[in-house]
């Protein structure tokens, strides 16, 4: 028998939310359900539930901002999006800005349970990288980010970065060995600057690979996916 899993829905269509919430439960897990993104940032926080079924299109915050922002401040637990929207580019996205899973409406109760039920075996063994990703610390070559104060540490020292390069380096190392799509980058490092151009997230990596060099790090760009720092070897 299956333990009894905690889980945070995040679906702001009343119908399906209602619908799921109660064929969930019945299958034996503590469903609690929200309908917009801060009100999923805000429970996920507060509970640490052991997974979260994640719609993309959400009032207020979307769900790749709320995915985006759950990982930059270190809430690792595994997610699955459901969603209408199944294009092949809209799955890069969410995978990118940290998503375990993917599953297109309509979907099969079945399958999501036994999608969720193996998202959360992943995350519980300590050999998987879901779990190591859990740690407070991460350390890519020489360079480790602490999560609880933000700070980045090369060979033990403090990295000089301007704010928009540490924004930059948080959304990086958020979520470890994964690229970032260019448009998440833009909107985590200028966040609500409507009048900055589009192009001005370049000027920024551009910076930042400069003071990354001599670091055994580099910062790489993956033509359609993003960017993705990575250990020299």
């Amino acid at each position: 028998m299956f333990p009894r899993m905690q889980l945070l829905l995040v679906e702001d269509d009343p119908t399906m939310q209602a619908t799921l919430h109660r064929a969930l439960t019945r299958r034996g897990m503590d469903v609690t359900a929200v309908g917009d993104g801060r009100a999923a940032l805000q429970h996920w926080a507060a509970r640490q539930p052991d997974a979260v079924v994640l719609d993309l299109t959400l009032p207020g915050l979307d769900g790749l901002q709320v995915l985006q922002q759950a990982r930059t401040r270190g809430l690792r637990t595994p997610v699955l999006i459901l969603t209408a929207r199944g294009t092949v580019g809209d799955r890069v996205m969410g995978l990118n800005a940290g998503a375990d899973d993917y599953l297109p409406k309509p979907f099969d109760l079945d399958e999501l349970e036994a999608r969720l039920r193996a998202l959360v075996r992943r995350s519980a063994d300590p050999a998987t990288p879901a779990a190591l990703a859990s740690s407070s610390t991460v350390q890519i070559g020489a360079i480790r980010y602490d999560k609880d104060s933000g700070a980045l540490y090369l060979n033990g020292d403090v990295m000089e970065l301007t704010p928009r390069e540490l924004a930059l380096m948080h959304a990086l190392l958020a979520q470890p060995g994964h690229a970032v799509a260019k448009e998440r980058l833009y909107e985590l490092v200028f966040p609500g600057q409507l009048d900055v151009q589009y192009e001005a997230i370049e000027v920024v990596v551009y910076r930042l690979r400069k003071k990354l060099a001599g670091t055994g790090l580099t910062l790489m760009t993956l033509r359609g996916l993003g960017y993705l720092l990575r250990a020299d070897t």
